[in-house]
């Protein structure tokens, strides 16, 4: 009796052990990895997110860009990192249920299990933008000069496996037109070389597609919504041209496994917060036409895996899986 007693008094101080960690954490500054370069989605989401908690939690948030090799240097990085919470990956979905289809499992460095999902972020949709002078003016036009010239239309990713590069993959399938994919280190530099007329097109969010159109830098075809949006009902659907394609992408939160539920716990709801405020809800989520995806961690660990599945179906019947060499 002596000894259960024991154990229990054993337990009960090790929760609340835990517990005062979750309440006094962080205790030092906090890095967000954000897998691909400065300036995309992704490093704005993180930015504007970082700003709000680092005031919150009272310790500074360092921003790490570390885009790549198929977004995969970011997740590595933090299931190398200690599981404090102290590290925390912001990357796009490829990161989460792409990559571990599309490459063999001896060639990524990461498994989704040494990571531990925290929370969607925003949804995005994604709209198709051309160099300023291509003799195209919709996506039908697209459609037909690649048909005319096959293998020769070329298109820029924000990396292996990022929602650019699947999403435009997918627009081949759909319309049966063959295209050659240009891989960079996130969607800003793929943009740049669009706009010096280096490649011919290529998906990325709205809110930056309609800044470039604006500006004159590009020319905006379609966006990758089920509906026309009701903010800019004369921009085109790709399904207008391409029946039953859409294009958009998600970002979420994860952290190193073994890092503490109530850790975990806290992140979540401080990061939903943080979203719902309105300095960020009504001057960056609403103003940037995102979606908001917040969720519980295990909501987002089955949405996860549910669409894992879906997705491991659409890599192998296109064949995307990275080979081994």
């Amino acid at each position: 009796m002596r000894h259960w007693f024991s154990a229990l008094i054993a337990v009960v101080c090790l929760i609340g052990t835990t517990t005062a960690q979750a309440q006094s954490w962080p205790t030092k500054t906090v890095t967000f990895v954000v897998t691909a370069s400065a300036g995309g989605v992704t490093d704005v989401v993180a930015r504007a997110i970082a700003q709000q908690l680092s005031q919150k939690w009272g310790q500074q948030i360092v921003i790490e860009n570390k885009g790549g090799a198929g977004h995969i240097l970011g997740a590595m990085a933090v299931t190398q990192a200690a599981p404090d919470g102290h590290t925390i990956l912001v990357a796009e979905r490829g990161t989460f249920v792409l990559n571990p289809h599309m490459y063999p499992a001896e060639k990524l460095p990461y498994k989704m299990s040494d990571l531990v999902p925290i929370t969607g972020l925003v949804r995005i949709h994604h709209a198709l933008i051309v160099k300023k002078d291509m003799a195209a003016n919709s996506l039908a036009d697209v459609v037909k000069l690649a048909k005319q010239q096959p293998g020769k239309l070329t298109y820029g990713t924000a990396g292996v496996g990022s929602g650019p590069h699947v999403n435009m993959a997918l627009l081949e399938q759909a319309a049966g037109i063959k295209m050659v994919a240009a891989h960079y280190r996130g969607a800003t530099p793929a943009f740049n070389d669009l706009t010096g007329g280096h490649i011919d097109m290529m998906l990325i969010s709205l809110t930056s597609a309609l800044g470039a159109t604006k500006a004159g830098k590009v020319k905006m075809l379609a966006v990758g919504s089920a509906k026309r949006l009701p903010e800019h009902p004369d921009l085109p659907t790709t399904r207008e041209s391409v029946p039953g394609y859409d294009a958009g992408t998600w970002f979420g939160m994860a952290t190193t496994a073994g890092v503490s539920k109530d850790i975990i716990t806290k992140i979540n709801k401080d990061v939903a917060e943080a979203i719902n405020d309105p300095a960020i809800y009504d001057r960056f989520v609403k103003k940037q036409l995102y979606t908001p995806m917040l969720s519980s961690p295990e909501e987002f660990a089955a949405a996860l895996k549910e669409e894992s599945v879906l997705w491991a179906k659409v890599i192998k019947d296109q064949n995307l899986q990275i080979k081994q060499k």
